[in-house]
């Protein structure tokens, strides 16, 4: 069973372009049928088209809140200067047709609440407390029957980015993983894939997860990463940058990870 992740940029190529690549993208990424394909940075205009999606930024223009389609209008003069500025963005699962999706299941993980909590526990100051409130992140899961009858929860998240105070995002990758745990049931295969913003060498929660205690697989080099427990998994495959060539430019600033689940 092939679990995917990759943060698409907004359907963005390195470099930026004019226009964007979200359909080249998706239809990349599901060229070989994976079972799961998690993604962050959707377009909030796109969520509709996959099997689950979640809204992390919600369409505005300025302080006041547009529809989808509004936010996909004014973006589209230029896709790579204007990102979600308009358009917001959010995370999505495409899920096979061979898989049953059983329930969907989403979280703030940077809840008002959590933050108030986390940031006295850490002592943060104002100037990470305002960044971490900046832009609402949110995991998501869905629940799954294979068909060789195993379930699984599969949780895709996309934790906050601010490289001045990393443990924020790890902060967020042990919310997520108590929120798949609890989600799941006693026999349940749980995974958990997405843009963590953590690396294995600096992140106190991949340490945490992957001890005998939680039980997870071992997480990639990078900051995105596809996590498994309760099966036997491969270790996490990187795409290399040829595979994800369109024209000369790279689509996406993040090349896709991959995991076989046994």
């Amino acid at each position: 069973m092939l679990v995917r992740s990759w943060n698409l940029y907004h359907g963005n190529t390195v470099p930026v372009q004019a226009r964007a690549f979200l359909d080249e993208m998706v239809a990349l990424a599901t060229a070989d049928d994976p079972a799961v394909l998690c993604l962050q940075e959707v377009p909030a205009w796109a969520l509709g088209r996959f099997t689950a999606g979640a809204v992390a930024a919600r369409p505005m223009f300025g302080p006041l809140p547009i529809t989808p389609e509004i936010g996909r209008r004014l973006t589209e003069p230029n896709h790579g200067r204007l990102r979600s500025a308009f358009a917001g963005q959010g995370n999505a699962m495409h899920v096979s047709p061979r898989l049953r999706v059983l329930s969907h299941h989403v979280l703030t993980l940077n809840s008002r609440r959590f933050r108030f909590a986390q940031s006295r526990a850490l002592e943060l100051g104002t100037v990470a407390r305002l960044g971490w409130a900046k832009e609402r992140r949110v995991a998501h899961a869905v629940r799954l029957r294979a068909p060789d009858g195993r379930t699984l929860v599969v949780t895709n998240m996309h934790c906050t980015s601010f490289p001045g105070d990393e443990r924020l995002a790890d902060a967020e990758v042990l919310r997520a993983a108590w929120f798949a745990v609890s989600t799941a049931g006693p026999e349940d295969v749980v995974v958990i894939a997405g843009d963590f913003n953590a690396r294995a060498t600096r992140s106190r929660s991949l340490v945490e997860l992957t001890s005998p205690e939680w039980g997870f697989s071992s997480p990639g080099p990078g900051i995105d990463h596809i996590l498994v427990r309760g099966a036997s998994a491969g270790e996490i495959r990187r795409w290399p940058d040829d595979r994800r060539l369109h024209g000369g430019h790279l689509l996406s600033d993040h090349a896709p990870v991959e995991v076989e689940i046994e």
